[in-house]
């Protein structure tokens, strides 16, 4: 088994179905977010345990996403039916309420196959793809199907990401975090950041 990394490399185009954020059914074109960036996210199923957890907390931090001109989607194989009804369950019911960014349907699989991540020919792992405003593949994780994601670790790398794109030379070292120092790209500029912080 082979793993072919997507990062660096254009993000694969899809157009499909989805429940937006009013809960209307639209269809979805990844490539017309260029000029934004995009958390486009994966996981297993619908009506699960895990995935709920994730999907609530991508939820209340979208605010941050959108002030850094970030746009979420998330995706699995479930229809767009059972995306609106788990939308209209509420919490105390296994529900996930009133999501406000768009869930897209992949029933054919044909998402999860194009990015790597279809798992046992059933469900996606759960994949995480930030898209840069040129439709560049930046930054990727997978996780296993029961190992939940850190939104607050796709936050941070869509910050670092910003951050190298404005400040040419400059790259971010181990842990760094908006409003960290980072390091100047060269021998003598990991030199020096590491006599500082070492």
């Amino acid at each position: 088994m082979s793993l072919t990394t997507l990062v660096t490399q254009e993000a694969p185009d899809f157009t499909a179905e989805a429940v937006m954020a009013d809960n209307s059914f639209g269809e979805i074109t990844l490539s017309k977010y260029r000029g934004k960036y995009v958390i486009l996210f994966f996981y297993p199923l619908d009506f699960t345990f895990v995935c709920p957890s994730e999907i609530l907390a991508f939820n209340k931090r979208l605010p941050d996403f959108k002030s850094k001109n970030c746009e979420v989607i998330g995706v699995s194989v479930d229809s767009k039916f059972t995306h609106l009804a788990w939308k209209n369950t509420s919490l105390e019911n296994g529900g996930i309420g009133q999501i406000q960014y768009p869930m897209v349907q992949d029933l054919d699989k044909a998402i999860a196959k194009r990015y790597g991540i279809l798992y046992n020919e059933s469900v996606a792992l759960r994949g995480l793809f930030l898209i840069d405003t040129n439709g560049i593949v930046r930054h990727t994780v997978i996780n296993d199907l029961p190992l939940g994601r850190s939104v607050n670790e796709a936050l941070r790398m869509l910050d670092a990401l910003q951050f190298v794109e404005t400040h040419g030379g400059e790259v971010c070292p181990a842990n760094w975090q908006e409003g960290d120092e980072a390091m100047k790209a060269s021998s003598e500029g990991v030199a020096d950041y590491l006599a500082k912080h070492g």
